[in-house]
């Protein structure tokens, strides 16, 4: 690990003054002290729910020996973690980092995690419906499964602490393999990197979840628990090696080695999701993860605008109860998975302006939002085009879903309307949106 000094150039401070729609103000320690270059630039005033609260500042206000460059696994979990003073800190990600590494830099796979005896071909012809039946798994090799996991969840989880600033450097910073935690914290950006392929080693059968079983797994690329003012920015999220399109199937059912692109959970709130490049997964994001959690009303407000989603399966995003403003997205609607894009469920508050659908492979209008157990969702200024060709075409999304979905009709009432929004584009300007999204371009 390795103190980053932090030198600045005219060319670098005109380069931010040109992009300030997303870059904001900074702290008051960085004016008096320190350069404004992107590690510690701060979400702007009125730049969606993030910046609700006291705002989302990050580590901008770190002292120069609080400024880290990593570059290993190792490295990475200790600057990011959690710390007893909270005070700020940034950590610079240079190049890839792996979580699949053991201390000594050795890659680990699958089979470095099992323990007990577990293996996967025994697994699969012990729990075989035809063999099993249709109950739950029990005994040794389950056991042995679940052991297994926690010792995969020890190696790639990672917590990120209060107050910090994670950002990469180049094109190719990021992670892959990890499964990052911002967990009961407070204060955190993530910016310019790539989240890529945080999978399960060791997903287990349910023969009970929907009407033919289906294999569940751990690890989110970026899990929000509990965290308060985060700012998710120009970042990239996909399966990397393991794309869904290629995952066997066991059971009958796809053996999902994947959970969430990036999920929002557990009373987590005042969030910012912003020019995000989210890729070809099949359940991408989720806002609230559980109908019983009432605890989360009040909570769960997050902003989504400026982001690509691209060829999601559902959950673009999901939402219970929470108020959620999704505005100046470009959605690309294509694959064979494709389910829905918004979800309202239970006392869910979506309010979806000025967004693109690029319907591709049949895809209709009717199938872009569908009723989890919801009752109203706002739209305005939405359109449609087909396969990125040709004008676009204005949309009625809850006309267009109530027509496709009689029985599940969803209602127009409004009962709040977003404050914090910077500026709000005219819907055409979106259609160009996916070239100006994702990691490595700041």
């Amino acid at each position: 690990m390795r103190r980053l000094a932090l030198p600045v150039t005219l060319t670098m401070a005109v380069a931010l003054t040109a992009t300030a729609a997303t870059t904001a103000h900074a702290a008051p320690a960085d004016r008096d002290h320190h350069p404004r270059d992107i590690t510690r630039q701060v979400l702007a005033d009125g730049d969606g729910w993030g910046s609700a609260g006291d705002g989302t500042t990050g580590g901008s206000a770190a002292a120069d020996e609080d400024v880290v460059r990593v570059d290993t696994m190792e490295e990475f979990r200790a600057a990011v973690g959690p710390r007893d003073d909270d005070r700020p800190r940034i950590v610079v990600v240079d190049g890839l980092i792996d979580g699949n590494t053991a201390a000594d830099g050795t890659p680990l796979s699958c089979a470095d995690y099992a323990v007990d005896g577990y293996s996967l071909e025994e697994y699969l012809a012990a729990y075989d419906p035809e063999v099993w039946g249709w109950e739950d798994p029990e005994g040794p090799l389950e056991e042995a499964r679940d052991a297994s996991y926690r010792t995969q969840a020890a190696q790639i989880r990672v917590k990120v602490g209060s107050n910090t600033t994670v950002v990469g450097t180049g094109e190719d910073a990021g992670l892959t393999g990890v499964a990052l935690q911002v967990h009961d914290v407070e204060n955190v950006i993530l910016r310019n990197l790539s989240f890529s392929d945080a999978y399960d080693c060791f997903p287990g059968w349910d023969p009970k979840d929907g009407n033919t079983g289906n294999w569940n797994s751990e690890y989110d690329n970026i899990e929000l628990s509990g965290a308060t003012n985060v700012w998710v920015d120009h970042s990239t999220f996909d399966d990397g090696d393991n794309p869904g399109s290629e995952l066997p199937e066991y059971f009958g059912s796809k053996y999902e080695v994947h959970d969430g692109l990036l999920d929002i959970a557990r009373q987590a709130d005042l969030v910012t999701v912003s020019y995000n490049h989210f890729v070809e997964r099949d359940k991408a994001m989720i806002v609230g993860n559980s109908d019983s959690r009432t605890t989360d009303r009040g909570h769960l407000r997050v902003t989504y605008h400026h982001n690509h989603f691209d060829g999601l399966g559902q959950r673009a995003p999901r939402v219970r109860f929470g108020q959620v403003h999704v505005y100046n997205n470009h959605y690309t609607l294509a694959g064979d998975h494709f389910q829905y894009s918004l979800g309202a469920g239970k006392e869910s508050q979506l309010y979806a302006e000025n967004n693109v659908f690029d319907l591709r492979d049949g895809i209709g209008a009717g199938e872009i939002v569908y009723n989890w157990g919801g009752t109203d969702l706002v739209a305005h200024g939405n359109a449609v085009m087909y396969d990125g060709r040709g004008r676009m075409s204005a949309v009625d999304l809850v006309a267009e879903h109530n027509a496709l979905h009689p029985d599940r009709a969803l209602g127009t009432e409004r009962t709040w309307t977003p404050e914090y929004v910077q500026r709000v584009q005219p819907v055409w300007a979106i259609r160009s949106l996916p070239r100006r999204v994702g990691a490595g371009l700041l």
